[in-house]
């Protein structure tokens, strides 16, 4: 006689930490899909001078890894939030996209660049609504990807 047993790997806070890496990962191909239509200069020379990287496939590699990280945060949220639907989920993950552009885009990103002396500096704050919308497809795919991952991992 066999037994098995299924275990789901969820954080502290009970959101689940690996959906949340892979709807974070999603969202951030698909957001990365159209920065290389709309602003490619941020991928090939803003974000890898933000590591001292040069140009080439760096930047595309590390916005979705930072995607897969801010998933988790989201995964967090989700998890202290109880969100126990999909709507509720993209209501949050479009908010979530909008605090990350103001957060991080318009405030941090021009401070790192500058700190890193980088020739991609942008203004502080660096305000733009491409980046905006970008950040809110962000917010919205993570939303509605992480309670599909969140049911089947």
């Amino acid at each position: 006689m066999s037994t098995q047993t299924t275990a789901r790997t969820e954080s502290t806070l009970d959101g689940n930490w690996v959906a949340g890496v892979a709807a974070g990962a999603v969202a951030a191909i698909v957001m990365g899909a159209m920065m290389v239509m709309q602003m490619r200069p941020v991928l090939e020379v803003a974000i890898p001078s933000m590591y001292t990287l040069a140009g080439g496939t760096a930047g595309f590699t590390i916005h979705v890894a930072h995607g897969a990280i801010l998933g988790v945060a989201f995964a967090g949220l989700a998890g202290v939030l109880g969100l126990d639907t999909t709507a509720k989920s993209l209501g949050l993950g479009i908010a979530y996209g909008v605090a990350l552009w103001v957060v991080l885009a318009v405030l941090v990103m021009p401070v790192w660049l500058s700190a890193v002396g980088s020739p991609a500096n942008p203004p502080l704050p660096n305000i733009s609504t491409t980046s905006l919308v970008g950040h809110v497809v962000f917010g919205a795919v993570l939303g509605l990807a992480y309670p599909i991952f969140d049911r089947t991992m």
